[in-house]
């Protein structure tokens, strides 16, 4: 194999493509995404805090949930987590989907 500078690149001395520097994940969880969520729980003004701290208080749930996922994966001995472990993950969080 000659170069071996990436997928896509076969020219020898191809130059490597740029990665994008990822921010936080959990940015992608937009503002207008969570005025959507509080018009479905009828609140109608929300404070300019509310959107980072329902990102974080989100970032946790779903830290806990994909925690539990991953647990029941392993205990199955599976490598990939199925639809199943995550709904498993929400009956052990006493919520129903």
């Amino acid at each position: 194999m000659k170069g071996g500078c990436g997928k896509g690149l076969g020219k020898v001395g191809a130059k490597k493509r740029h990665r994008k520097i990822a921010r936080e994940n959990i940015q992608g969880i937009t503002k207008p995404a969570i005025r959507r969520l509080a018009r479905r729980g009828d609140a109608k003004r929300l404070s300019g805090l509310v959107y980072n701290e329902t990102r974080n208080v989100l970032k946790s749930f779903l830290e806990g949930i994909v925690r539990d996922a991953v647990t029941y994966t392993e205990h199955a001995r599976r490598k990939t987590v199925t639809a199943l472990d995550v709904i498993y993950s929400n009956f052990k969080m006493f919520m129903i989907i």
